[in-house]
């Protein structure tokens, strides 16, 4: 199982602040994502934003970085500071 959090605007954008995905195998966020698009096209345009920042076990993470079971994987917007 991997445990998926939505926070900020995507959290409000999709309605949902976390869903668990039961997978069992290794695959990148690229495939997560097309995984979690596939269950719920009405996300996409929020998923596919070229700012999306993404983190496995709260360290950042690329697209290609592969998440494995019982992860937990965060999906949120730039974060900006004063």
């Amino acid at each position: 199982m991997i445990s998926v959090l939505f926070f900020a605007q995507l959290r409000e954008a999709l309605g949902v602040q976390k869903i668990e995905i039961p997978i069992d195998q290794s695959l990148s966020l690229t495939e997560l994502l097309a995984f979690i698009i596939q269950k719920n096209p009405h996300w996409e345009q929020a998923l596919t934003r070229k700012n999306l920042l993404m983190s496995i076990n709260q360290e950042l993470a690329q697209v290609d970085s592969l998440v494995r079971w019982g992860d937990e994987v965060a999906f949120f917007p730039p974060v900006t500071g004063g």
